[in-house]
C-alpha cells in the first residue's frame, strides 16, 4: 500500500510539530510527504501532476493545523482545483484519513466542552468527499497540544501516526504489535535523543505480546474444555 501525505501548513519548516511528522513519515518507505505551500510557493497548483499522485496512491492523508475550524486557505483552494468527478472511476476504492493539529486540550472538542462540537462534526466535509470519490474515511487521528507532551508520550504519538499512514485499516490488537516489531528498529536510528525512548517500547511491546501469546493459550484451554 502507497500512502500520500498532503500537508498544507504556512511555515511548516519552522514548526516543531510538523517536522516532528516529518521525520516519522520519511522513515516509511511506502509514504510520500507533499508539503504544498514548498511544492508551490506561486500560489499555482499543477493540477494534472496532483491528480496524477492521487491516482498513483492507495491511501490519502490531508494533514494540517486546524484554522478557524478548518483547513488552511491553500488546502481548500487545492481541492477547488484537482478533485474532480470526472476521475470517481480512477480514483475509486481508496482510503482518506485526516491529521490535524490542535492548539487546545481534547476535553474542548466535545458536546459541552469550549467549543461546543465534537471534531468529528467539524470536519465532517471531509467525510462527504470520501464518500463521493467512494473512499473508505478512515478515523481522524487528531494531535493536541503536542508542545506539551512528554518525549515518551511523543514516541508513542509518532508510532501511531506511522501505523495510521501505512498499517491495515481495522487492524487487530497482534497486527499492530507485529508492525511494531518490525518498524521500531528502523526508526530514529540516527537520532541519539530517542535511542532510549525506541528502547522502552521495544520492551514495553515485548512485555505486552508475552502477555497476549498468554492469554490467547488460556482462552484456548478454556475453550478446548467447553
Amino acid at each position: 500500500m502507497k500512502t500520500l501525505v498532503i500537508l498544507s501548513h504556512p511555515s511548516a519548516n519552522d514548526s516543531t510539530t510538523q517536522q516532528f511528522f516529518l521525520r516519522g513519515a520519511q522513515a516509511l518507505s511506502d509514504v510520500t510527504w507533499h508539503y504544498l505551500e514548498e511544492a508551490y510557493p506561486d500560489g499555482q497548483i499543477d493540477v494534472e501532476q496532483e491528480q496524477t499522485l492521487l491516482a498513483e496512491h492507495d491511501r490519502i492523508i490531508f494533514q494540517f493545523p486546524m484554522y478557524w475550524y478548518s483547513a488552511p486557505a491553500f488546502l481548500k483552494q487545492w481541492q477547488d482545483q484537482v478533485l474532480n468527478s470526472d476521475y470517481l472511476a480512477r480514483w475509486a476504492d481508496k482510503e482518506f484519513g485526516i491529521v490535524v493539529m490542535m492548539g487546545v486540550k481534547e476535553q474542548a472538542f466535545r458536546a459541552g466542552g469550549r467549543e461546543q462540537f465534537q471534531l468529528d462534526e467539524l470536519l465532517r466535509p471531509y467525510q462527504a468527499i470520501a464518500h463521493h470519490f467512494n473512499w473508505t474515511y478512515l478515523p481522524v487521528f487528531p494531535v493536541y497540544q503536542f508542545a506539551y507532551l512528554s518525549e515518551d508520550d511523543q514516541m508513542k504519538l509518532l508510532i501511531a501516526y506511522q501505523q495510521y499512514l501505512t498499517l491495515t485499516h481495522n487492524a487487530t490488537i497482534r497486527e499492530r504489535s507485529l508492525w511494531l516489531e518490525q518498524h521500531l528498529s528502523d526508526c530514529f536510528q540516527a537520532e541519539d535523543d530517542y535511542a532510549d525512548v525506541v528502547k522502552r517500547a521495544q520492551l514495553r511491546l515485548a512485555a505486552n505480546r508475552e502477555q497476549l501469546d498468554e492469554l490467547h493459550e488460556t482462552l484456548a484451554m478454556f475453550q478446548g474444555g467447553l
